[in-house]
C-alpha cells in the first residue's frame, strides 16, 4: 500500500503527524482506556482513532524500512535484502 493509498483511510489530522507524534497520541489513548477514564461512546471513538494512529505508525515504519533495504537477487536467484545507501 502506498502512502497515497494509506492516507485515504487515515484521517487528515493523523496523516500529518510524525511517527513520534502519532505514537505519543496512541500511548495516551491506550493509557486512558486502560484506566477507564472515558465513557463507552468515547472509548469506542478512542479505539477507532487508536486504530488509525496504529495504521499510520505502521505505514511510517514500512516506508522507513523500504528506504533502508532493497530487495535484490543472489547469484543463485534467491531474493536477499541489501542495505541501500542513505545520504
Amino acid at each position: 500500500m502506498s502512502e497515497a493509498t494509506s492516507s485515504s483511510t487515515i484521517p487528515d489530522d493523523i496523516a500529518k503527524l510524525s511517527f513520534e507524534e502519532a505514537l505519543g497520541q496512541l500511548e495516551t489513548l491506550v493509557r486512558q482506556l486502560e484506566q477507564g477514564q472515558v465513557g463507552l461512546d468515547d472509548a469506542i471513538a478512542s479505539y477507532e482513532r487508536g486504530a488509525a494512529l496504529k495504521r499510520h505508525c505502521a505505514d511510517k515504519l514500512r516506508v522507513a524500512e523500504e528506504r533502508i533495504e532493497k530487495i535484490t537477487l543472489n547469484a543463485d536467484g534467491r531474493p536477499a535484502a541489501t542495505p541501500t545507501e542513505i545520504e
